[in-house]
């Protein structure tokens, strides 16, 4: 095995993860500007659940990539910092010369009133937790929403801030109020641009699909096409087209995602497919045999299944530190793969489960400011002296579209929807020293 020459140079980059989505699956979409909120990652979920799809960009993403990125709706994002406080992070200018709906939540809100020509203002006390939303001017954004039929419109929200907009801007209406802060939400009709104080992405705010949706679907015109059937599709399309004849090959390992990566691409190109499952015996409970009686026997792909059981135990023999016990689990995978791969001589590719919160964590949205980048994920974990190109269908992707995917793809929901187990198995859950018959009681334990 040679290693990666294509589609790893846009991590961490800078510049968007996913630089050729031309389908029209991708024609339709919305950019989250991220302020390092913790629902940040929900925001777009919630946008995606409603068959829109989106991506998250770092408030201080390169200017002319945002306006060239070709969405058709901006969100900025909540975040941990202040307003009020110099050198507070900032929209970038080209968000509000691209003449775009924008939609500010929480500290985006605070943001788009501060830069706009308002006023923000720290509050006495943090306010966190429910809070009820009176509506006191009608547009697009909340118009007819009410969680009190038949009385004076009023929204039960989810707050979580300690700065307020004290002013809107010039141009925009005050559209909704609490007993603590003048301004909830606020509208520019003229330019669509709105903002909320509270998050609509939690479930705690009762109305908060609907509002994202009138942004999102109404005030942006966003086509609802980004649906499980339709990335199934769009992803086999691209398959094809990347990998053409040549042969690609996938580490199989009983989760979900490679499972469901292993579903895709045999669906997309067949027997040009070869699946390398390495039986660690950290595995679940008769794991390596349900593997291959679903991919192999079941849904004919083609699985190499390779009994190392004893490798790993030899290599793991009197070590109890947890991540030394990881790092020998994975280098120990990379090599038994390697040797594998070494025999198909018409590989060309490597299959990868990497998913978009991989993605996210691993380049920090593209800023670099993540630091601590987890030792089993996929992305970053590549040896350097590899030489096949790189296939990863799921990038893009959420665990819970991952999910709907699997059903989709006809893997088993049981399977699909089962508890997360980490990429070094039974081996980071066993306390001290890993030795077969511990393996072998946790996992018919678990």
């Amino acid at each position: 095995m040679h290693g990666v020459e294509d589609g790893r140079d846009a991590i961490g980059s800078g510049h968007s993860p996913f630089p050729d989505l031309h389908s029209p699956l991708h024609s339709d979409k919305i950019l989250i500007l991220d302020f390092g909120a913790q629902y940040t990652q929900l925001i777009a979920r919630r946008i995606r659940e409603l068959g829109v799809y989106c991506e998250i960009w770092a408030w201080d993403h390169d200017p002319a990539e945002i306006a060239a990125f070709g969405a058709k709706g901006i969100v900025l994002s909540g975040g941990p910092e202040s307003t009020t406080l110099q050198g507070a992070p900032k929209a970038p200018q080209q968000v509000f010369d691209a003449g775009l709906p924008i939609l500010g939540i929480c500290y985006g809100m605070q943001t788009l009133a501060a830069q706009l020509g308002g006023s923000t203002e720290a509050a006495d006390a943090r306010e966190f937790g429910h809070a009820e939303v009176e509506i006191v001017a009608k547009d697009e954004l909340l118009h007819g929403l009410n969680d009190h039929p038949g009385q004076p419109p009023r929204l039960n929200v989810w707050m979580s801030h300690g700065d307020h907009v004290a002013s809107a801007p010039p141009g925009f209406v005050v559209t909704a109020r609490t007993e603590r802060i003048p301004v909830a939400a606020m509208a520019n009709e003229d330019k669509r641009w709105y903002g909320v104080q509270f998050h609509p992405e939690v479930t705690h705010t009762r109305q908060g699909e609907t509002l994202l949706r009138r942004f999102v679907v109404d005030i942006c015109g966003c086509r609802t096409l980004w649906t499980a059937a339709n990335i199934i599709d769009d992803q086999i399309a691209r398959v094809r087209e990347k990998v053409g004849r040549d042969e690609v090959i996938l580490g199989l390992s009983g989760g979900v995602d490679s499972s469901v990566v292993a579903a895709l691409l045999h669906r997309a190109i067949g027997e040009q497919l070869t699946c390398v499952f390495v039986d660690t015996g950290l595995l679940r409970w008769q794991e390596g045999d349900q593997v291959m009686a679903m991919f192999a026997e079941h849904m004919g792909v083609k699985v190499i299944r390779v009994n190392a059981a004893e490798r790993y135990f030899s290599a793991l023999a009197g070590v109890s530190d947890p991540e030394t016990k990881r790092r020998i689990i994975g280098n120990l995978f990379i090599e038994i793969f390697d040797e594998e791969s070494a025999k198909l001589a018409n590989a060309r590719w490597l299959a990868q489960g990497t998913i978009y919160p991989d993605v996210i964590e691993s380049a920090g949205s593209g800023t670099g400011k993540a630091h601590v980048i987890k030792s089993h994920h996929n992305v970053g974990g590549l040896p350097a002296h590899m030489k096949l190109g790189l296939v990863e269908p799921l990038r893009e992707l959420f665990k819970d579209e991952v999910r709907r995917l699997g059903v989709e793809l006809g893997l088993p929901r049981a399977m699909v929807y089962r508890h997360p187990f980490p990429g070094p198995g039974l081996g980071v859950r066993i306390l001290g020293e890993v030795k077969r018959e511990y393996a072998e009681l946790l996992a018919r334990a678990d």
